[in-house]
């Protein structure tokens, strides 16, 4: 019994030795990065974002993903197109400016004070109400209608209804982009003019005869109908094969390197997770996938 007694401490220090690293190898665990034993910093803060109204879509999906993982983080994404992401980021109001043309086609941007991401492509088409009875329009008569020269839709075979047109404001990357692509650079007359996709694509829906431009993220139902160019589709396929011609880079724009929060949420949005996954679902197109590629100049070339 005498030796069973000093047997038993040795090892019941030894099981308690046991319990004790373990225990220390989940805490360091938890609190370190890889082998390099670096702690682990848990993302907290705010991030203001805002820009293109294409492009906020993905961005809040994304965002609010980011906030699911990251609990302490705060992000709010704002439109009011292209022209106010650039200025505001450009002046340092918020933190990432969105945008659908580079940073060099907007007049009075800082352009090399700014960094560029490009996150995704975004293709856009002219979008009708589905009433005027048309689903392909050829770029020439497209450019008539925007340009006032057509006003009737019955003369493209459509119903015998007054053609209304529904614009972007000047500052908007979507509309430089649908006026340099599709309407090869033509000013578009005059007619309804709205800040939001979103009310672009209510006021198409509401009123008979209507036509405007949409992203292609914003077809994701009946209401409007999208319209082929030339018999060409504005489909996944033919944008990145530089067939639709009506597309643009995403632009994700830091003033300076990108640092801190901005960082992390660039990186998550430039991650496979965001690439392979939620782009598609949101109705973009990963930049990586693309075998063209344009400059900021939109001369085209493949890669």
């Amino acid at each position: 019994m005498k030796n069973l007694k000093k047997l038993s401490l040795p090892i019941l220090l030894a099981g308690l030795m046991t319990v004790t690293a373990a225990c220390g190898g989940a805490t360091n665990a938890d609190n370190t990065n890889g082998d390099n034993g670096a702690k682990t910093e848990e993302l907290s803060g705010s991030l203001t974002i805002s820009g293109s109204s294409a492009m906020q879509p993905l961005v809040a999906a994304a965002a609010e993903e980011f906030m699911n993982e990251n609990p302490n983080v705060d992000i709010q994404v704002n439109a009011g197109g292209s022209g106010t992401g650039l200025s505001q980021v450009a002046e340092g109001s918020v933190d990432i400016g969105n945008s659908d043309v580079f940073a060099e086609e907007k007049e009075g941007i800082p352009a090399d004070q700014l960094v560029d991401h490009k996150v995704a492509v975004v293709a856009m088409t002219a979008a009708v109400n589905p009433k005027v009875g048309i689903k392909d329009i050829s770029k020439a008569d497209l450019i008539k209608v925007f340009t006032g020269e057509i006003t009737n839709w019955k003369d493209l075979g459509g119903a015998d209804q007054k053609i209304v047109l529904v614009n972007r404001p000047d500052s908007s990357g979507t509309r430089a982009t649908f006026v340099k692509f599709g309407l090869d650079g033509n000013t578009p007359a005059e007619g309804i003019t709205e800040d939001s996709s979103n009310t672009v694509k209510k006021i198409i829906n509401e009123t008979d005869g209507a036509i405007g431009y949409l992203a292609l993220s914003y077809f994701t139902d009946e209401s409007v109908t999208p319209l082929s160019i030339d018999g060409v589709e504005a489909t996944e396929e033919n944008v990145t094969n530089g067939k639709f011609p009506i597309w643009a880079y995403e632009h994700s724009y830091t003033k300076g390197e990108a640092e801190g929060l901005a960082k992390a949420f660039i990186d998550y949005m430039m991650s496979d997770e965001i690439q392979t996954t939620l782009l598609k679902e949101q109705g973009y197109t990963a930049a990586t996938s693309m075998k063209v590629e344009r400059d900021a100049e939109g001369n085209q070339t493949n890669k």
